[in-house]
């Protein structure tokens, strides 16, 4: 490097000034005639040494005075002080001393610098030498790290370079150069701090992750920020260097540049052992406190090691008496107080603790303790000397074990024995019954339950059942046991009986109970209850038969109108294995193809002509042949099977009347089960869709069972069916409680007047009025009428002489298949041509 000229080395000295000031170290430097001519603060913090009392100027031999006094030394004298310090500097080259101040280690580094003096280092390797003595290896890199701070600032461990206000380089050393790859001729004075970021931009020597063109820039912004000392880091080709940037008062600055990858690697393993063993304390202690069971661990000595949250709150100990090591015996004695101690005598208790710890051996035992609780208390030693315990309340579980045994066998609603309790219960009494005891089992059935929970939420429903329950205990007898069964299935074991007639007393008790009205939730409902009666030992002397022939007796009941009761009779058996097999085969009728439609034209008597056709369910059993409508019908509806059948007539009916004359309609009987079910409006519009048909040439034959089935949802469902162009007919007019009353509640666009009332018209009285009755209201309502179940001419002329509007029965045609429908129709339709013609 050329000569710098006095003007330099005067910005030299003041730049190294500034630079030595920014040091992290303790640095002095001295004349030839080893006197003081500069020094940083970190020198006299290092050496204890007064402020007021270090000055430039200051000799070598007054150094050593002052250090003399401080007591730094021990016993040497000041002359021994003085030859230690001149001994360091007037060794050849560059000296390195390691030495005590008080307790610390002082590191120091004297360099001469011909004809100027000497340049020393000064510092605190403390930690380092403590370090050292911990990892070897460690102690070797702060070794090689404390010798590059051993030179003067050429031979500095870290990077240092100093820039002046006209951003050009004063000086740097050679670690600056070759942290960042930098070459001879751009680490000269005077090379532009631009011109080394380019280079360094040029060559791919930026840090990882920075962009080309931001990173001159942003580098250029630190430099204009020479207001303030900036910290950064670069990261440079795998390593990692802090950069510390001091301004200097006439606008440049000096930075240090010390590679930290070492370090931040070594602070990033502390860490993260750091957070290994927190997290390992985080999730024991989480442990251990979540456990359900109490925990604590004694050593040898019987102090407590640790124990959880559950411990300390199971015993009451207060928190000085949970912290290590603790006395077993003392948190024993503060047991005392809450209880939490065994109920044997304290001599007694004490001795029988220690007889466990001495053992050593494992234990396990269910503790009483003085307040009632009881502990299960599992003891196990430990290898080494010292125990670990875990302590668990099962008082409440005992308490449960016996709340379970409860729900086991009793429902869980109404509190009432369930079907296993009632199993038992009548396995114990048939030993009972073999001794003739007369017992009765009454299976009870709630009427019309499920239209509660359809219209009214299984709220209510659950609501209803709690209240039957406490009617059926009211009404029973304290000997006899009721019980819930399941849904809306209840039983009754009665017994013991006089005489077996006096079920009666108790089913007849239960009907009417259960009839009465009953709020729930703001709702009025009623219900009835149907009951079978089967009694031992007439009836069976096990539990499964009598059951099983209550069961029967259940159903004789229901099909004879519910509301009632019946006792078991032979030969139910058989009605119920033929009602079975009809589910069984109706489940599968449709799928085979065994349900077919059958046609009944109806007749405008206005003008003799076919208006519509009723559309009429028919199934042909592969065995037992064609099976009547009013034998299958109430099975499928029973079953639900009606809603997917219902669905198949619908499509099917529309699809034949799509192929006849405009304006012949069909007509489809609809179930109350089908308006229950949420899904009849999308059946009607999927069947017509799938047909083509208008929707004005579909008409839906209606009861009043639907209307008095679900008063709310029927009336809606039917607005919306006739808001989409359905015709909606009242069918069987004339044979329920309600039909005017059911006119009146909904706009009807046709009314059948039953075949039973047209059956006798003009022979008796009563029938007669009614249907004249029954048309004229009708017909004043704007409703068309059918009559149903015309079959001789007399008949024909009694309706249309009332004003029927039309007519249909065996005098026009029997029910037809779907191509005596279509020949009838074609006939129909020559005939017309015919008389068109002639």
């Amino acid at each position: 490097m050329a000569e710098i000229s006095k003007s330099a080395k005067q910005a030299n000295e003041v730049l190294l000034q500034i630079a030595l000031a920014s040091m992290p170290y303790g640095f002095s430097v001295w004349d030839e005639q080893l006197r003081l001519i500069a020094f940083n603060e970190n020198y006299l913090t290092l050496y204890h040494l007064p402020a007021d009392r270090v000055q430039v100027g200051t000799s070598l031999h007054q150094m050593a005075a002052l250090t003399s006094t401080i007591g730094d030394h021990g016993t040497l004298s000041v002359e021994q002080i003085y030859a230690l310090y001149r001994a360091r500097f007037l060794e050849e080259g560059s000296g390195i001393n390691e030495h005590l101040v008080g307790a610390r280690v002082i590191r120091s580094t004297s360099t001469r610098m011909p004809g100027l003096g000497w340049l020393s280092t000064h510092q605190d390797i403390t930690d380092q030498v403590e370090l050292t003595r911990l990892a070897a290896a460690r102690e070797a890199a702060l070794e090689r790290q404390n010798m590059r701070f051993a030179a003067a600032v050429s031979n500095m461990p870290q990077g240092l370079s100093m820039f002046g206000p006209d951003r050009r380089l004063v000086i740097c050393n050679d670690q600056f150069a070759q942290m960042y790859g930098l070459p001879p001729e751009l680490v000269v004075q005077g090379t532009p701090f631009a011109d080394i970021l380019d280079y360094r931009v040029a060559n791919g020597l930026i840090p990882d992750g920075e962009e080309r063109d931001t990173y001159v820039p942003s580098r250029m912004q630190y430099v204009a920020e020479h207001f303030r000392t900036v910290r950064f880091v670069e990261r440079e080709r795998g390593r990692v260097i802090s950069v510390i940037q001091q301004p200097i008062a006439d606008g440049g600055w000096v930075s240090t540049h010390q590679d930290i990858t070492d370090q931040r690697q070594k602070e990033e393993l502390i860490q993260a052992r750091k957070r290994e063993l927190e997290v390992q304390n985080i999730r024991f202690n989480a442990a251990i406190n979540n456990m359900l069971h109490g925990l604590s661990m004694f050593d040898a000595e019987n102090r407590l090691i640790v124990c959880n949250r559950q411990y300390a709150e199971m015993y009451g100990l207060p928190p000085e008496l949970t912290r290590p090591g603790t006395s077993f015996w003392a948190m024993c004695e503060a047991g005392e107080a809450t209880g939490m101690v065994s109920i044997a005598e304290r001599e007694t208790r004490v001795k029988v603790l220690g007889a466990v710890i001495e053992a050593g051996r494992p234990f396990k035992n269910n503790v009483k303790m003085a307040n009632g609780r009881v502990i299960a208390v599992l003891h196990q030693p430990m290898q080494g000397g010292g125990w670990i315990s875990t302590h668990e309340d099962v008082t409440e579980q005992h308490q449960h074990e016996e709340m379970i045994r409860h729900l086991a066998r009793h429902d869980a609603l109404t509190d009432l024995p369930n079907r296993v309790q009632f199993g038992e219960e009548m396995a114990k009494i048939e030993a009972r019954i073999k001794r003739q005891e007369i017992v009765a089992v009454l299976c009870i059935d709630l009427d019309h339950f499920k239209q509660v929970n359809d219209t009214l939420g299984h709220g209510v429903g659950d609501g209803v059942l709690t209240v039957v329950a406490k009617r059926l205990r009211e009404a029973a007898r304290e000997t006899d046991l009721v019980a819930r069964l399941g849904g809306d299935e209840f039983a009754v074991l009665v017994g013991p009986l006089d005489e077996p007639e006096h079920a009666v007393i108790i089913a007849d008790r239960i009907v009417r109970s259960i009839a009465q009205p009953m709020v729930v939730d703001e709702n009025q409902i009623v219900i009835g209850a149907s009951i079978g009666i089967s009694v031992a030992p007439l009836d069976g002397i096990d539990a499964e038969t009598l059951l099983k022939n209550a069961d029967l007796a259940l159903y004789r009941a229901k099909s004879e109108g519910r509301g009632t009761y019946h006792f078991f009779e032979q030969g139910m058996d058989d009605a119920l294995k033929l009602r079975r097999a009809l589910e069984t085969g109706l489940k599968s009728a449709l799928a085979r193809g065994e349900l077919r439609l059958a046609f009944q034209p109806l007749v405008n008597l206005a003008d003799n002509r076919i208006s519509s056709v009723e559309a009429l369910l028919r199934w042909d059993h592969p065995e037992r042949g064609p099976i009547a409508p009013a034998e299958f019908i109430p099975v499928a509806e029973d079953t639900g099977l009606i809603v997917p059948i219902g669905e198949w007539v619908l499509r099917a009916a529309c699809r034949a009347a799509a192929g006849w004359p405009a304006p012949i309609r069909v007509a489809v009987n609809v179930s109350a089960v089908q308006f229950r079910h949420k899904g009849l409006l999308q059946a009607v519009e999927g069947a017509l869709l799938d047909a083509g048909l208008a929707a004005d040439r579909l008409e839906l034959d209606v009861t009043e069972a639907v209307l008095l089935a679900d008063p709310e949802g029927a009336p809606r469902a039917l607005h919306q069916l006739k808001a989409m162009g359905v015709r909606i007919v009242m069918d069987d007019f004339g044979t329920g409680q309600s039909s005017l009353r059911c006119l009146r509640s909904f706009p009807f666009d046709k009314v059948k007047i039953d075949r039973s009332l047209i059956g006798v018209l003009g022979q008796d009285r009563d029938a007669t009025v009614m249907v004249d009755t029954l048309i004229g209201f009708a017909l004043g309502l704007g409703m068309a009428t059918t009559s149903e179940g015309v079959e001789t001419v007399e008949q024909l002329d009694l309706v249309k002489q009332r004003g029927s509007t039309e007519a249909q029965g065996f005098l026009f045609s029997p029910p037809l298949p779907a191509s005596g429908i279509d020949a009838w129709l074609g006939a129909v339709r020559a005939n017309e041509a015919r008389r068109l013609a002639g």
